[in-house]
């Protein structure tokens, strides 16, 4: 029996389909193996976001090669998508698997031997329509659950080199989705994240159309569900339905993460994204007033082309005076292939280092505020395996706050009731209550 090891590289996503596959090299009769075993294959899930995305990746290819010089290897994802024929001239590569074609895994293993030069498997992803089907019940190490909706993006951000890897935006069926999640709850998953690349534009494409609004509801029905958590869901998909659906339906967890990029509409128009400011302050604003304790969440961008001082302090105002919970800053870097790299106007390397160091600090303010004022009260929490030195647990609030506390093996993947004690720039701490 051929054993499979798996290493992912970059986003949520990749950590979704990873288990995709993992699941179906499985059903199809193969082994998968934990991280740290030895395996007749290893399969690489890349990533392609950076440049230095794509010097990780090719990192850890030839980290595995070295190590398993008997082993053969399968490169996918979003670099395989996108650059098949440097990955294919890589010595020791046997298979190059685009981003469809990863579903097509357990086939391919069946006929995968060394070869004089690799395989490669890599469509046109513009010409994808549809999202494999791929059920998992297990996610492997994880005590959370998280479900591909859709796949590809409509939009084409100047920053961005998603839509050449992933394709147009692309849906999941709704009886699909409800029958894996039924399979995650029976399989003692109580929280689900719903992912994808753009999940806000979720069944547009489907007939008849349906919205993720429309979905969240659905789902949301499932009996012995607990949490239901959205990915990042863009400003401008916030339609009255989304609102009432994430302001009202229990299961919903009160977590939220909203992209900003910027906080400067000038910046904004260069990025082409498809809000503005008044429209992101609006809009978390009203979210933050209707749902207690609104955990909520945004990227930005640090020195796109064209970020001049007054843009940059336009963005720490927004971000002071916004009811944000904690932040992603990103340095931008060029990526090959999209229109920002080419853009004049370019900002010096130790500028977006002193900016984004400046933002990251009021980001951890943020997040302090908002851990403190949780402390002196009880907050269920999802206990996470794994995680911390023995006697010592680590729970997940639904508003997405980590908080350690002293407890017995054997909680994890289950529910507990904490009183937070304590809240430094460390984290939270605090006292089991009930389990």
């Amino acid at each position: 029996m051929k054993t499979v090891g798996f290493a992912t590289l970059g986003c949520r996503l990749n950590q979704v389909e990873s288990q995709e596959m993992r699941a179906l090299v499985e059903r199809a009769g193969y082994r998968a193996v934990d991280d740290g075993e030895a395996a007749n294959v290893y399969v690489v899930n890349t990533c392609t976001v950076t440049s230095r995305a794509d010097f990780s990746d090719r990192q850890a290819i030839r980290r595995i090669i070295r190590a398993n010089p008997d082993a053969l290897v399968v490169v996918t994802g979003c670099l395989a998508q996108t650059d098949p024929d440097a990955l294919a001239r890589m010595p020791g590569v046997d298979l190059v698997l685009g981003n469809q074609e990863k579903y097509r895994l357990p086939e391919l293993l069946g006929s995968l031997v060394r070869r004089e030069r690799p395989d490669v498997r890599v469509g046109r992803i513009a010409d994808a329509r549809h999202v494999p089907s791929a059920p998992v019940t297990r996610m492997s190490g994880r005590s959370r659950a998280f479900l591909k909706v859709q796949d590809g993006c409509q939009h084409r951000c100047a920053f961005c080199i998603v839509p050449a890897a992933r394709g147009r935006s692309r849906s999941q069926e709704p009886k699909v989705l409800m029958e894996q999640v039924e399979a995650l709850v029976e399989a003692g998953y109580g929280e689900i994240t719903l992912t994808g690349v753009d999940i806000g534009h979720y069944g547009w494409d489907l007939v008849p159309r349906t919205s993720l609004a429309a979905l969240v509801a659905k789902l949301a029905e499932v009996g012995g569900l607990r949490w239901l958590r959205l990915s990042s869901v863009l400003p401008a998909y916030f339609t009255p339905e989304l609102i009432h659906a994430v302001t009202t339906i229990p299961v919903v967890a009160p977590h939220l993460h909203l992209p900003l990029q910027s906080g400067s509409d000038r910046v904004l128009r260069l990025m082409r994204r498809p809000y503005n400011t008044a429209m992101y302050r609006a809009l978390v604003e009203r979210l933050a007033a209707i749902i207690p304790d609104l955990g909520l969440g945004a990227d930005v961008i640090v020195g796109h082309p064209g970020e001049s001082e007054s843009d940059f302090e336009a963005t720490m105002a927004l971000v002071e005076e916004t009811p944000l919970s904690y932040l992603h800053v990103f340095a931008y870097s060029d990526r090959k292939g999209t229109e920002a790299a080419k853009m004049g106007d370019r900002v010096a390397a130790a500028v977006i280092r002193g900016r984004s160091a400046r933002l990251r600090a009021l980001g951890d303010e943020k997040s302090l505020a908002f851990r403190r004022g949780l402390v002196g009260r009880d907050r269920e929490v999802l206990v996470l395996e794994g995680r911390e030195p023995e006697g010592t647990l680590t729970g997940l609030t639904s508003n997405f706050v980590e908080v350690t506390f002293a407890g017995p093996e054997g909680l994890g993947r289950r529910f507990a009731t904490v009183r937070l004690t304590e809240a430094d720039r460390r984290g939270a701490r605090g006292i089991l209550e009930a389990a």
